[in-house]
């Protein structure tokens, strides 16, 4: 018999709002994606002092992701043995951009490893994880746009194989202030919303 998984939670930050399951949690017109992330980050009362030394993706993402993971309560052994599977359109552009930018011109030439840092997308799993102290696989996939179907089979096969006990996935993009969203999700042998592709492009859309 095949063993049915289930999302238990969920998160969006989009529009300047943040929602969980479904119920908006917090939101806030600031002009600029900086005002309101730090002001998300803020209400969820999250206590992480490197969060302000992240890039935007990165804030976005640990945020979410600590949503998440803070609504559920989880022991330390379940968190130990929570896979991260996030994917994205523009991977880490944003920072790239600016990277790039800092080592274009020899006479105006000053790379900064702060920046630096931050020019790979999977280094958002990264922070979650050492904040969460998340020991299971993690994979950061590059998609033209969300692939549902690419997450419910990745996270089925995890959680089949014993890989995990549970998987937070889903997508975090930032292209910008006009371009950013996070949708996360936690997969678990036990909820209530029934984990399959039609379920997570329903709660996606939302």
């Amino acid at each position: 018999m095949t063993q049915k998984h289930y999302i238990k939670s969920y998160v969006h930050i989009k529009n300047n709002t943040v929602s969980l399951n479904g119920k908006v949690i917090y939101t806030d017109n600031k002009p600029d994606f900086k005002s309101f992330i730090k002001g998300a980050y803020k209400a969820a009362e999250t206590k992480y002092p490197k969060f302000f030394k992240m890039d935007s993706l990165s804030k976005l993402a640990f945020l979410a992701g600590d949503i998440v993971l803070n609504s559920e309560q989880l022991s330390v052994e379940e968190e130990n043995n929570i896979a991260l599977v996030f994917s994205n359109r523009a991977s880490s552009l944003d920072t790239d951009r600016k990277h790039q930018e800092s080592i274009q011109y020899k006479e105006n030439y000053y790379p900064s490893p702060a920046v630096f840092v931050y020019t790979l997308p999977n280094i958002c799993i990264g922070e979650i994880s050492i904040k969460h102290k998340l020991y299971s696989e993690n994979s950061f996939f590059i998609f033209d746009s969300f692939n549902a179907a690419h997450l419910e089979v990745y996270a089925t096969s995890l959680l089949t194989d014993g890989k995990a006990g549970q998987v937070l996935c889903g997508w975090t993009e930032y292209d910008g202030d006009d371009t950013y969203e996070a949708f996360l999700y936690l997969v678990s042998p036990k909820g209530k919303i029934e984990h399959n592709t039609e379920e997570i492009i329903k709660l996606y859309s939302n």
